[in-house]
């Protein structure tokens, strides 16, 4: 939905205060056609949730959507209701519980639900992610790189995956010492194999997810969930991975976020390590042992009691998420809607799609290349093996 609103974001952006603060949170970010950037961009231009909710029926019509109308209370009540029969918490934005890092990437969640120990939210991350279908050696990695990880101060962050991130987890959940994100509710273990972990994870860990609680993961679920794995982590260590794969999907959205990878290479015959070895071709840090990644990104320095109660900054001194270009809503919306109307349930190339682009527009690939990775995290894309890409069905 094209909405005429100012990029530059300089107003503080108002934290929930009550109840009634948090249920309009849920309204505005559940409403149809509302996003992230979206999100934010109300926050800034109104001033509350509340008086976003209040303008969406009117931005939406001067943008020629007719009838209009933002997501329901009841919706949000009952999400709302099922967080707290559930045991969340709600983390919002510029609140003291909010992590720094996440708070760092181009497109942060406005708020998420957390279950277990949110005081982990503010020590040093480490992402160990890696192949459902782990070899025994990329499990043995995985064990010993977790627990020298835990052992040195870390926190180590997963998706609660088959394989590498179930080792992962399992070691570090003996010190207390994991989070794990999930692609659905914060209450909806998946997969069911790993039901008795995650609620051990959320008694002496933490669960988190942006989804609603009681939403069964979907497809388009995942790629969402791995920017926030790498959003908290300091760097991302792939312990396995194939060459098309989650995990270096969640290795993309580290470059892109600032974040070290790091991998373990593997047999240049075994496809479950050709994702690694091109990381490493390509300049991430080979890793053998947690000391190499130590090496890579520094000693964890945990914050002190009196730093988190002090230097981490809250609703009064933190500004929304300033947008990664200078095109308006309604141009970002053309751009996107150019983007789709390129591509059909047949497969086309990336690079293709950029020098296409590039021809109507002038847009270079740093231009397009990041309007694709968020038309690929709100789903309406798909990528497909050899660098295709098409539109999600």
């Amino acid at each position: 939905m094209p909405m005429e609103m100012s990029p530059s974001l300089t107003h503080p952006t108002p934290s929930p205060q009550s109840e009634e603060d948090e249920l309009a949170w849920i309204r505005l970010l559940r409403s149809r056609r509302v996003g992230v950037a979206t999100f934010f961009r109300l926050l800034a231009e109104h001033g509350s949730a509340q008086e976003a909710l209040r303008a969406l029926p009117d931005v939406a019509a001067e943008a020629g959507v007719k009838g209009y109308a933002p997501c329901p209370v009841e919706v949000a009540e009952d999400e709302h209701r099922r967080a707290r029969f559930a045991g969340a918490k709600m983390v919002a934005w510029g609140t003291p519980d909010y992590p720094e890092l996440l708070s760092e990437i181009p497109d942060p969640p406005p708020f998420f639900w957390a279950m277990g120990d949110v005081s982990l939210l503010h020590r040093p991350m480490i992402a160990l992610i890696g192949a459902r279908n782990a070899s025994s050696i990329g499990l043995r990695m995985a064990r010993k790189l977790s627990r020298e990880l835990s052992e040195a101060g870390f926190t180590i962050v997963s998706g609660l995956a088959r394989g590498v991130d179930t080792v992962a987890h399992e070691v570090a959940l003996e010190a207390g010492n994991t989070v794990a994100v999930m692609a659905g509710g914060v209450d909806v273990i998946y997969p069911k194999d790993n039901t008795v972990l995650g609620e051990e994870i959320a008694h002496q860990g933490l669960r988190l997810s942006e989804q609603p609680p009681g939403l069964a993961p979907q497809a388009r679920h995942f790629p969402r969930r791995n920017r926030l794995i790498s959003g908290l982590a300091r760097a991302v260590v792939v312990v396995e991975a194939a060459a098309k794969s989650g995990s270096l999907i969640t290795a993309r959205n580290a470059l892109d976020q600032g974040r070290d990878v790091l991998a373990v290479p593997g047999h240049p015959f075994d496809a479950r390590a050709s994702g690694c070895n091109f990381l490493i071709r390509d300049g991430a840090a080979l890793v053998r042992g947690a000391q190499d990644v130590i090496e890579a990104i520094g000693p964890a320095i945990p914050a002190t009691v009196e730093q988190e109660t002090t230097d981490h900054p809250t609703h009064s001194d933190m500004d929304a998420p300033t947008p990664r270009n200078k095109r308006t809503q309604s141009e970002t919306s053309k751009l996107h809607s150019q983007i789709l109307s390129r591509l059909g349930p047949s497969p086309l190339a990336e690079d293709q799609l950029i020098r296409d682009m590039g021809d109507l527009t002038g847009a270079g690939s740093g231009d397009i290349l990041p309007e694709l990775v968020s038309l690929e995290l709100e789903g309406r894309i798909m990528r497909q093996p050899g660098g295709l890409l098409s539109k999600a069905q």
